[in-house]
């Protein structure tokens, strides 16, 4: 009899991870019957990753609305899986990481009877209010779900603390590995066209491209003026550099990087990009200045040192490895920590080098291996 899967996500950066997952139990189909229900938390940025890795859902809740807050998009969420569970009977429901999505899926297929299965387990930075609402949608989700696909040995430890049995947590490595080594292969391929791609082929003049992102809501207001201040020091100092800023659609980002940074000769701010040209422009980056929990796990992957504008992480282990440094919004540290990394050949070096922490691209193997072994039933 056929293990029945059901995997939910609704944001681009669960998709992006989940995507070897279904491909991979789809492909397995003499053991599972694998279908996938989307929220689409976020729209148009999840069908861009869903058309570039060629995944059809089977369930679309297509939530997403204009001033969505967070008590409505758990209620629909919750309210939508309802039908989605009752429809398909899942025998296990795999959702991901921390967002609304996962955290009221999880509520939802617990109240089904499914067993849970959470994909970037055990993540946390003990502290309830940062990131919010991500540390207590992991947290809720890690009491409710049945196995944890834990990414690291530290994450195991953090679950472990939380009174989970150990026999229910597989330390698998992260799947995000895993999509990015299908993915850099993908974009690099000659026969391979995005049209984003070829217009940053275009505009890129420097072999010293620092790519930025930022969007959390921790930085919001004076933190993001201390970064684009950072931002424009650095762009001065480093004149033959090139700042490429995919700029967040939030108006609280919009606002102080359009106003601080718009004029500035060697600062590129662009629309937000899809994740085939953002791969892309990752692997072509010198140095990469990010709040973004996924490019903290990716980067490191393609050799690239990263400074993390956040307090605070619940990835730790690329800190401790030294693939990362946190900066904070404190713009002295910003700059003194690029100027390390643009004036010390052998730091950068040293730091680009470094062995990932986040795995070895077989997390999904892991998984697909630990589900197969289980009886019919747990």
């Amino acid at each position: 009899m056929k293990k029945k899967n059901l995997i939910v996500f609704g944001t681009r950066p669960e998709a992006i991870k989940m995507a070897p997952l279904v491909k991979a139990f789809q492909e397995n189909d003499k053991d599972f019957v694998t279908r996938v229900c989307i929220t689409a938390q976020h729209r148009e940025m999840l069908d861009q990753v869903l058309t570039f890795f060629e995944i059809i859902p089977d369930y679309d809740l297509d939530l997403m609305k204009p001033n969505q807050d967070l008590y409505g998009l758990t209620a629909d969420i919750v309210s939508g899986m309802k039908s989605v569970l009752e429809d398909f009977q899942p025998d296990y429901v795999y959702v991901h990481g921390d967002t609304t999505t996962t955290m009221a899926a999880s509520l939802a297929s617990f109240y089904s009877g499914a067993k849970v299965c959470h994909v970037e387990a055990g993540l946390r930075t003990h502290n309830k209010w940062a990131p919010f609402p991500e540390e207590i949608n992991r947290s809720i989700t890690g009491r409710i779900t049945d196995y944890h696909f834990a990414p690291t040995t530290t994450s195991k430890k953090n679950l472990l603390k939380e009174n989970i049995v150990e026999e229910n947590i597989i330390v698998t490595g992260n799947t995000v590995i895993d999509a990015l080594r299908f993915s850099v292969k993908k974009v690099s391929s000659i026969d391979f066209y995005d049209s984003e791609i070829d217009i940053l082929k275009q505009s890129i003049n420097s072999d010293k491209v620092i790519l930025v992102t930022g969007h959390r809501r921790e930085n919001h207001g004076q933190g993001f003026i201390d970064i684009c201040n950072a931002l424009k020091e650095i762009a001065i100092i480093y004149p033959e550099a090139q700042i490429i800023y995919p700029v967040h659609l939030n108006p609280n980002v919009q606002k102080p990087v359009y106003k601080l940074l718009n004029n500035i000769s060697n600062i590129k701010l662009i629309e937000p990009l899809g994740y085939p040209a953002f791969v892309w422009l990752m692997d072509k980056s010198y140095l990469i200045i990010t709040d973004s929990g996924g490019v903290q796990e990716e980067a490191p992957s393609l050799g690239k040192p990263v400074l993390v504008m956040r307090e605070t992480t619940e990835r730790p282990e690329a800190v401790k490895a030294g693939t990362v440094k946190l900066v904070g919004t404190d713009k002295t540290k910003i700059v003194s920590e690029a100027k390390a990394l643009f004036e010390n050949e052998e730091l950068y070096h040293k730091m680009s080098e470094l062995h990932n922490p986040y795995g070895d691209g077989k997390a999904v193997e892991r998984i697909v291996k630990f589900i197969k072994e289980l009886p019919h039933g747990k």
